[in-house]
């Protein structure tokens, strides 16, 4: 696990989820949803996650959604010409 989490990033719990009524699964991360798997995907992730610990849990969460992030979450700064 050490080679994987070189930053100790998934120690901090960023991603969540929540389990709706017909066994859809809500990820999260810091709060803000990200992805929603149903049918067959949600039914192996909850596997998966009821045998995990809570950092292999995060691990699990960081595959699953895979690169959202694209970087152009940051406000752009305006250059003054």
């Amino acid at each position: 696990m050490k080679s994987i989490d070189k930053r100790n990033k998934l120690k901090e719990e960023a991603f969540s989820y929540r389990v709706s009524k017909d066994n859809r699964v809500f990820i999260s991360w810091h709060g803000k949803q990200v992805m929603i798997l149903k049918g067959k995907e949600s039914e192996k992730f909850l596997s998966k996650v009821s045998k995990a610990n809570t950092i292999e849990a995060q691990l699990i969460m960081a595959k699953i959604t895979g690169n959202f992030k694209r970087g152009n979450e940051k406000t752009s700064k305006i250059s003054k010409k």
